[in-house]
C-alpha cells in the first residue's frame, strides 16, 4: 500500500509539473479550440452562448409557467427562474467539459502521433475552452441576482472554490473516458446517453420535498452523486448563504471519490497512452 502512495504521489506531481511546463502551449490551444469551434459560422462564438441560454429559457417556461413550479422554502423569495439557473449553469459546465474532454484525444489525433508532444494536457485544453463558456455564465448569475434583488455578499466568491471541485472532477473523469474512448467509440455516445439521464436525476429542476422523496436513505442515495455537491454549492453560494465547511461530510466525501477517480484517471491514462498512436 505504502508503494502505490508513493506511486500515486509521484504520477501527481508529474503531472502538475506537466502543466506547469506547458502552460503556454494549453492556454494557445485552448483558446484556439475555443474560436475554431464555431469558426465556420457566421455568428462565431456567439452560438456557445445562444443554445444554453435558449435550454434555461425553454426549462424556466415548462417548469415555472406550465408546472408552476416552486423554490424550496430555504431559497426564500427568489424566484424559480433564478434558482433554476444558479443550478443548471454548473452542470452544462460539466456536461461541455466531460463530453469535449472525451473526445480530446481524437480530435487532436495529429498531436497524439507527434513523439516529444505531452497528450496528458489535451483534456485540460478542453476543459479550459468550456470554461470560457461558464464564467460568462457566472457573470450572467451575477446580473440575474442582482435583478432580482439579490445584494452582492461574500458567500458568492464561494463559485470559484465550487467551479474548481467540478474542474478537478471533470479532469480525472476525462482521464477515464478519453483513453478509453481511443478503443471504444461508441462511449462517446454512452456517455452524452447518460449525461442525459445525469441531468434528471441531479435535483436541478426539483428538490426532494417536490417529488415526495422522504426516506432518508434514498435521499442520501441522490447525494451520491457527485455532481449534487457542486449544483448544491453553487445554489449555497448564490442563493442560501451557506459556507462549503458547514456540510463537513459531504465535503469530504466529494473530495475523497474526486481524488480517488483523480487516481483512477491517471493510472489509466498511463497504462494506455502508449498505444494511442497506433489506433489512432
Amino acid at each position: 500500500m505504502a508503494a502505490k502512495g508513493r506511486k500515486m504521489i509521484l504520477l501527481a506531481r508529474n503531472w502538475c509539473r506537466d502543466i506547469w511546463r506547458n502552460r503556454m502551449l494549453i492556454m494557445d490551444l485552448a483558446n484556439k479550440d475555443f474560436k475554431g469551434r464555431y469558426a465556420a459560422s457566421y455568428l462565431g462564438t456567439v452560438w456557445a452562448f445562444v443554445q444554453p441560454i435558449v435550454t434555461v429559457l425553454i426549462y424556466v417556461f415548462v417548469f415555472q409557467v406550465g408546472m408552476k413550479a416552486t423554490p424550496p422554502e430555504t431559497a426564500g423569495d427568489v424566484p424559480y427562474s433564478l434558482w433554476l439557473t444558479v443550478g443548471i449553469v454548473p452542470w452544462f459546465f460539466f456536461q461541455d467539459a466531460l463530453m469535449s474532454a472525451t473526445n480530446s484525444l481524437m480530435e487532436f489525433s495529429y498531436l497524439v502521433k507527434k513523439i516529444v508532444f505531452k497528450i496528458s494536457v489535451l483534456p485540460i485544453v478542453k476543459i479550459i475552452s468550456a470554461f470560457y463558456v461558464h464564467s460568462f455564465f457566472v457573470l450572467l448569475l451575477l446580473i440575474l441576482s442582482f435583478i432580482f434583488g439579490l445584494t452582492p455578499h461574500i458567500y458568492m466568491l464561494q463559485a470559484v472554490y465550487y467551479t474548481a471541485a467540478a474542474t478537478i472532477l471533470v479532469l480525472g473523469l476525462s482521464y477515464i473516458t478519453a483513453s478509453t474512448v481511443v478503443f471504444f467509440r461508441d462511449l462517446s455516445q454512452l456517455i452524452g446517453v447518460l449525461l442525459q439521464f445525469g441531468m434528471w436525476l441531479t435535483p436541478i429542476m426539483w428538490t426532494m420535498d417536490t417529488m415526495g422523496i422522504e426516506n432518508e436513505w434514498v435521499q442520501r442515495l441522490f447525494k451520491l452523486n457527485p455532481v449534487y455537491y457542486i449544483v448544491n454549492g453553487y445554489r449555497d453560494s448564490f442563493i442560501n448563504r451557506v459556507w462549503f465547511w458547514e456540510h463537513r461530510g459531504w465535503t469530504v466525501y466529494f473530495w475523497v471519490v474526486t481524488f480517488l477517480i483523480c487516481g483512477l484517471g491517471t493510472i489509466t491514462f498511463k497504462k494506455l497512452e502508449k498505444h494511442f498512436a497506433d489506433v489512432l
